[in-house]
């Protein structure tokens, strides 16, 4: 607990969500903060005002204290000290749930939701969960990765019926999955690859069971696969292998958890479109997957079937991921990325694709990073 702004933080320590919270699902929303964002800006993702682009990172509009940022294709959410969810840049699909399709270039609250605890985005769709545990989307809806029951495309909060006691949730493309206080994963939307993890290929409106996966304490989403961590440090995946973003040695799809190579030790994982990272407890960062435009941070364009240890920079304490690029908060309170970098999503001041670490300009103390197709956004202190 603590005060940001004079606004007391009991909310994230008292509220039943928070208080069922396991591992890093609990741990992760201890910095405040303001929200900086660096790259691409045709739908206003920076949340400037302004179109224009731009390739190192700066401020918001308006730009208030944060616990929580993420990132969509080309939207992004953040939760604010009070519990109360900003949303801003593309709204095709209704995805900053503001009840309309217009584009939004400012932070914009999401109005009827009740104080949430934590956030997400998929491509197009965005999640919230509440203080009591329950689970609110909106956004697009067509392969049921609202989980409302329907296909429809909602342009406000809608309920995941049936689903309490959830902690985090985090989104893919078309799909999203959601983590239990018990331990154990729900998901729901495409699974035509075996996004879903229960062993089947069949879509679904509404959440089913990750088969197989228990005491899970992180999970993240790519574009058609999951990442998750275990308590025991190791990871899991399933889903979409084409590059080896799944981490088994194979380019296989997996329709229920396999394991990622012999990683242990691990703590937090990320997700891109089909590239993945884990971060270890003594703050190394590992990549498999994708490679073509440096994802994996190796030095080559080579794509990696198994995790491999990115080297070069230095230990870190958060890790994120954009579309083809990653990013990582160092304990040395920098910001280190690779990868993609056609629009100045790394913040490094260039538009030169990475395939290896460089620093970003950020002012302030990163202690979170997320991605979207082509900008980034970090939480600074």
């Amino acid at each position: 607990m603590g005060l940001a702004g004079g606004v007391p933080l009991l909310w994230l320590a008292s509220t039943p969500a928070r208080a069922a919270g396991r591992g890093q699902a609990a741990a992760r929303l201890t910095s405040v903060g303001t929200a900086r964002t660096s790259g691409a800006n045709v739908n206003g993702q920076l949340g400037t005002g302004s179109p224009s682009g731009r390739l190192t990172f700066g401020s918001v509009t308006p730009s208030p204290q944060l616990v929580e940022v993420a990132g969509g294709r080309e939207h992004a959410l953040a939760l604010d000290t009070s519990g109360q969810v900003l949303a801003w840049g593309d709204n095709a699909k209704g995805q900053v749930g503001v009840g309309s399709r217009v584009d939004r270039t400012t932070l914009t609250v999401v109005a009827g939701l009740p104080v949430a605890v934590t956030v997400a985005c998929g491509h197009y769709h965005s999640a919230a969960v509440l203080a009591d545990g329950t689970v609110r989307t909106w956004g697009m809806n067509l392969r049921g990765q609202l989980g409302d029951g329907s296909t429809t495309n909602r342009l406000s909060p809608v309920a995941v019926p049936g689903l309490t006691n959830v902690v985090m949730v985090r989104g893919g493309a078309d799909m999203t999955v959601a983590l239990l206080a018990d331990g154990t994963l729900r998901t729901w939307g495409l699974g035509s690859e075996g996004q879903l993890g229960n062993g089947g290929l069949a879509s679904s409106r509404v959440p089913v069971k990750v088969a197989g996966l228990t005491d899970v304490v992180d999970m993240a989403g790519g574009r058609d696969h999951f990442v998750a961590v275990r308590s025991d440090g190791t990871v899991w995946a399933w889903g979409r292998n084409k590059s080896g973003s799944l981490g088994d040695g194979t380019k296989v799809n997996r329709s229920t958890p396999v394991r990622c190579g012999t990683l242990t030790g691990a703590v937090q994982v990320a997700a891109g479109a089909d590239h993945s990272l884990a971060r270890l407890a003594d703050g190394s960062v590992w990549a498999w997957g994708e490679s073509g435009r440096g994802q994996t941070g190796t030095g080559s364009k080579m794509d990696r079937t198994t995790p491999v240890r990115v080297t070069g920079v230095p230990a870190a304490k958060a890790i994120g991921c954009g579309r083809d690029h990653a990013l990582v908060c160092t304990n040395a309170g920098e910001l280190w990325g690779w990868g993609m970098n056609d629009f100045g999503q790394l913040g490094d001041g260039s538009t030169t694709t990475r395939l290896s670490p460089v620093k970003a300009s950020v002012t302030g103390t990163p202690a979170m990073a997320h991605g979207g197709r082509n900008y980034s956004v970090v939480l600074a202190t």
